[in-house]
């Protein structure tokens, strides 16, 4: 059987960074993290890991200083190829407004990338969004979340403390 392997959204390090995890209140999170990076289980999108290194604070220091993290490409042909597929979707799904490409289609913006990794690589996303409930054609989103659109593209979608259990992470 293939382990699970777990492709990480920015918000899944900077939520716990900033409002349960603190490091200097809990730290044991952060060490029993690191050592499962081991595992190869935990894999970074390498523009996560730009979008974290941005915030040049106790965040990008820890995510530097790890050297467990499989970082993923995005520009290879197969995520290239299903990023556009990730991009037609919620332009011609019927679910959103025009207003969700244009947040979710400049290159620089991480979740429709995911999306495609996950789905190219057989990747489960750690994230913190949640669905959006009664999405339907006659109540058009303008947000493209990734928990719906990953559905679509067969991706499944969980929280960190999905992760934290298939892991073993105990804090």
């Amino acid at each position: 059987m293939v382990e699970e392997k777990f492709l990480i959204d920015s918000n899944s390090f900077m939520t716990p960074y900033r409002q349960y995890y603190a490091f200097d209140l809990v730290p044991t999170y952060w060490k029993e993290l690191a050592k499962r990076l081991d595992t190869g289980r935990m894999i970074l999108l390498d523009m996560v890991k730009d979008e974290i290194d941005k915030g040049q604070d106790e965040l990008s220091a820890w995510i530097d200083k790890q050297t467990g993290f499989v970082i993923c490409n995005h520009i290879e042909p197969a995520i290239i190829s299903k990023y556009q597929e990730v991009l037609q979707y919620v332009q011609n799904c019927g679910l959103y407004k025009p207003q969700a490409l244009q947040n979710w289609a400049p290159v620089y913006i991480a979740d429709p990338w995911l999306i495609a990794a996950a789905a190219v690589n057989d990747y489960t996303i750690i994230t913190v969004e949640k669905p959006s409930s009664g999405l339907s054609p006659k109540t058009q989103n303008k947000n493209a979340k990734i928990p719906d659109v990953a559905r679509a593209f067969g991706v499944k979608t969980h929280d960190m403390y999905y992760m934290m259990r298939k892991l073993e992470i105990k804090i």
